[in-house]
């Protein structure tokens, strides 16, 4: 079945996360006016005042969203000051499941394709008593190979271009990590990834992230997932493009494989996989290609940030 704009309206309440940019802010959020979601959440960051022009571009997103032209609840959540990644992401979507039990989540760069919403509104309806599964994601980085002919599989990545998740899964979120240092020498980690270079990768980010020295809140969410042994759905095809790969990014600065990556359409009704098992091959091949390299040097960027130098 296809999905055409204008056709769908979304269920559920959609939280948008911005900042400083608002020409993309604008194409993204010109798809969430087609969802037309009942409910809005708006998560906006302060301007670093010591840049020249960043305080009017802020002004600008916000601009933007003053444009909304459908019948919703709005609800802003915006500050004056500079909070960084890290806390106003983190920040924000604590304040949205303060609101509500359920929610999708886009960045200002992340930019779905219509069938996203109708996607994520069935995932999160299906699994929403389920604590087998953290998360719902649009992205899909497999470049085209499908395993199996149903619309989605599981994962243990939580990839975050664009996704979805309860309140139940985030009351395990902790921006501070204060499990890591428990968990750190044992064997955890290794018996849960089976892989020496794989292990070795998370050990060095994650203590870098429990340090302070790496200034995002992704992570965070990858490692709660993992500490309850949770999955993460992934469509079959990509939903979601990030178009914010450019000079002006915080943190995608450069071009890589999947900037710009383009979406498909999401067909429906879905088909669901018979049982609820890891797709262990997807998964490897996400790890040979972002999360295997040498050892790190210094702190680098967050999961989803950094899959643009694969």
């Amino acid at each position: 079945m296809s999905i055409k704009a204008g056709e769908y309206r979304c269920k559920t309440p959609v939280a948008f996360l911005v900042f400083n940019r608002p020409d993309t802010t604008k194409k993204v959020f010109s798809e969430i006016a087609r969802a037309k979601p009942e409910k809005l959440f708006v998560v906006a960051d302060g301007p670093r005042h010591e840049r020249a022009g960043e305080a009017e571009r802020c002004e600008a997103v916000r601009k933007v969203i003053a444009g909304i032209d459908w019948s919703c609840d709005l609800y802003t959540n915006y500050s004056d000051a500079n909070v960084g990644c890290r806390d106003r992401v983190s920040s924000g979507i604590d304040w949205v499941f303060r609101h509500v039990e359920q929610a999708i989540f886009l960045e200002d760069d992340c930019l779905p394709h219509p069938s996203f919403f109708r996607f994520c509104d069935e995932i999160l309806e299906t699994y929403c008593d389920d604590p087998r599964i953290m998360a719902v994601s649009g992205d899909n980085f497999q470049f085209g190979r499908k395993r199996t002919d149903y619309s989605y599989y599981f994962s243990r990545y939580t990839h975050i271009w664009g996704w979805a998740s309860w309140r139940r899964a985030w009351k395990h979120y902790d921006v501070s990590m204060s499990h890591w240092p428990a968990n750190r020498g044992g064997r955890w980690l290794g018996d849960f990834l089976e892989n020496r270079r794989e292990t070795e990768y998370w050990t060095e980010v994650f203590d870098l992230v429990y340090q302070g020295k790496i200034g995002t809140w992704d992570y965070q969410w990858l490692f709660a997932s993992w500490l309850q042994s949770a999955l993460c759905v992934i469509p079959n095809v990509n939903l979601v493009s990030n178009i914010g790969f450019g000079v002006d990014a915080t943190h995608t600065g450069g071009r890589g494989k999947v900037a710009q990556l383009p979406t498909a359409e999401m067909t429906f009704p879905l088909k669901h996989p018979p049982t609820m098992l890891r797709d262990a091959a997807a998964d490897k091949k996400t790890a040979e290609l972002f999360f295997r390299r040498p050892l790190l040097s210094k702190p680098r960027m967050a999961i989803s940030k950094w899959l643009k130098e694969g």
